[in-house]
Parts: C-alpha cells; structure tokens; sequence
C-alpha cells in the first residue's frame, strides 16, 4: 500500500486544566493549585496520534478567533498535521473547562465554540482531499449533519471510513454501512447496541449487531482487557492490552484510534493486517497514559516499536 493522506475530520479544543482538593458544592467557591492551558479535542487528538506513527494527516475543522484558535493551528502543525484546510470562525475556540480532583477524578464542561459551526465550508473541503486520500476520521465533537455529509462523500469516493462514535450518542442506523470501521468502548456499545460486550458471546453479539447492519469492521475496547476485532470477511481478533502504570488517561483512545488508521489506512507500515495495526495500536495507547497532558503524551513511531520490542 502506498502512503496516502490519513483525513481526520473533527474537533479542536483548548483544555483548561486546574487542579482541585475536591469539587465544590452548589454556589461554593475553591482554589485551584495549578492551572494547564492544553491543546486537545477528540479530532485534534487522533490527528496528532497519526501524524506521530508516521501517517501525511490533514486536519478538517475549526477554531475562533480568539487566543487559542492560532494556538491549536500550532500545536498541530508542530506535531507535523497540515491544517491548510481548518477555517477559522468569528467567536471563541472549542475550550473544555477540565477539574481534577486530589483522589483523580475529574468534570468537564465542554464548549464546542467554532467546532459547533463546521459545516458547508469544511464539508466542501473534502473534495480536495479525497483523490488522495488513505481514510477519513470522524468523531462526536462536530454537527452530526457534518459527519454524516463526511460519511457519504467518502463512502461516494471509496474512501473507507473510521468513526469513533464519542461523546456517546444515539446513532442513525442508516449511515452504518458508509461505515468501514467503528471503534468504540464498552459504555458506547451498550448505549448503540443495548448489548454490554462482558465476554466472549457479547462481544460477538455486540459485533453482530454492527456487521448486519451494513458496518464492515467493529473495533471494541475494552481498557486493561486489551481489544477486540470483527469484520465482515470472519476475521476476529483478540489484542491484550499492555501493563504499565497510568499516570494520565485522557488521550489513550484518541491515540489508539490515530496510531491504528495510520497503520492499517495511512500506508505508515505497508500492508498492515487488522492484527498488526491493533497491537502497534494498542503500545500506542499504553505509552500515551505513563505521560501527563492529550496531545503532549502521544508517542511517536520510534518510541511505540522502541517499547514493542522491548516488552515482547
């Protein structure tokens, strides 16, 4: 497979990180010890994770004219995504207002800003990119009308595509078989499918329930369990996750999502086998969690087959 052009359509967030001993109550105020300005959003994530295994990725989407619009266009064109095609929107950039609390949790308040306004403009943009193209992403942070304009101009072309259906949603049966490939937790499979994938026969069920309805591959991760495959063709996989300690979760799907179209849609490892594209997927993902931060903690592709061949 030649190396073609990974497309990744979606969301660009500026993260605003404080850090909290605990959550206020209703109408209380608390300090904050430290706080983060971060580059993030879903879109952008996956972008980045691509881009680091070794994919051309070209970003579609939209940022404010605030502050941090340019500082999301630079953040990705530091990690080498092209943004020639992101527009720029009167009024403020997606931002993620982001609390973590001493025992580790966290609330977020997300503001989609420009990513709530992609639409024509972007939808047109894809034309250009489509002759070249390896494979579209798409997530949940952007109009639902967009994605599914996504979806079929990419379907029309060929071009498979790769959606990753969170924030969880509701999700129109009709676009499922402009899907190639869907990759999703286990709170989004039961929230899709009604099933709950706890063992082998749900899983299946689970794969089924996608596969019949037109999708051509099902991805289902499962966090420490590792990952599960199923496609069309009767291909099916198990890829255990690696052991490592977590220091910071945020942008572990995003990057197996981005490391895994890189690998098996970008052309970045030939021709990759579902397999193959998973478990670099799946060392992306670890090492993306022993880092602090979204974009900051992705690894490149000399770092993910470093650590392959050091814990094989």
């Amino acid at each position: 497979m030649s190396k073609r052009t990974l497309i990744v359509a979606g969301s660009m967030n500026m993260d605003v990180v404080s850090r909290v001993a605990r959550f206020p109550r209703s109408g209380e105020t608390v300090h904050g010890s430290e706080v983060h300005y971060l580059p993030g959003g879903k879109g952008a994530n996956q972008a980045v994770a691509a881009a680091q295994s070794g994919a051309l990725t070209c970003m579609i989407g939209a940022v404010g004219t605030d502050g941090f619009g340019q500082q999301l266009l630079d953040a990705l064109k530091l990690k080498q995504v092209d943004v020639t095609e992101v527009s720029v929107k009167d009024g403020a950039s997606g931002i993620a207002l982001i609390a973590v609390s001493d025992a580790g949790e966290n609330q977020i308040v997300l503001c989609a800003g420009a990513n709530g306004k992609v639409a024509d403009v972007e939808i047109d943009a894809l034309d250009r990119l489509l002759t070249e193209a390896g494979a579209i992403v798409l997530q949940n942070e952007i109009p639902w009308a967009s994605n599914a304009a996504f979806m079929r101009k990419a379907s029309d072309a060929s071009v498979p595509v790769i959606y990753n259906p969170a924030p969880a949603g509701q999700l129109e049966v009709d676009v499922l078989p402009l899907i190639d490939t869907i990759i999703l937790n286990e709170t989004e499979t039961e929230l899709i499918t009604g099933k709950m994938p706890q063992d082998e026969t749900s899983l299946e069920e689970a794969a089924a329930w996608f596969l019949t309805r037109g999708t051509r591959a099902v991805i289902i991760t499962l966090g420490a369990e590792g990952s599960f495959y199923r496609d069309a063709e009767g291909i099916s996989c198990r890829v255990p996750a690696r052991q490592v300690q977590p220091v910071d979760t945020t942008a572990a799907g995003d990057t197996f999502i981005g490391a895994y179209a890189a690998i098996r849609y970008g052309g970045a490892a030939g021709d990759a086998s579902p397999q193959t594209a998973l478990q670099y997927a799946t060392a992306a993902a670890a090492l993306s969690v022993m880092k602090l931060g979204a974009q900051a903690s992705i690894p490149n592709r000399t770092e993910v087959f470093a650590f392959m061949s050091d814990t094989n």
